[in-house]
């Protein structure tokens, strides 16, 4: 009986354990490394404007922080970071984001409108982004 209670206690231990939820379903990381990749794309795509590198880097080296600190190993994040279907998924939604800003692929102009107005509202994306 008491083998059956220990195992039946280690078994909902477990289960609390693992109950965290998968690294693209936090906000806080998703959210981040998909505003750097649509910042990325304007940058590459748009003459007139470039990264804030030092910005990026240090966003980018905060999320390995903030997710150790959300309890997610560094296996853990380094899978959700090397996933190709991770990266195929937020490459989907940056493009469905920026075609929704008026962006049309392969017209620079509407890549640096979408800059433009990412700068000037001063969020994630902005902030990542300057004039050249």
């Amino acid at each position: 009986m008491r083998a059956m209670t220990i195992a039946l206690i280690l078994s909902l231990t477990a289960g609390t354990v693992s109950a965290k939820p998968l690294l693209r379903d936090v906000p806080e990381i998703d959210d981040t490394i998909l505003a750097v990749g649509i910042a990325d794309e304007i940058r590459k795509n748009c003459p007139d404007i470039s990264a804030r590198v030092f910005q990026a880097y240090r966003i980018v080296t905060g999320l390995k922080s903030t997710a150790r600190d959300l309890g997610y190993s560094d296996e853990e994040i380094d899978a959700y970071r090397k996933s190709d279907t991770e990266k195929a998924r937020l490459k989907r939604e940056g493009k469905t984001y920026l075609t929704q800003q008026g962006v049309t692929a392969g017209d620079p102009a509407s890549y640096c409108a979408a800059g433009r107005d990412e700068i000037k509202k001063g969020g994630q994306i902005g902030a990542l982004l300057r004039m050249n």
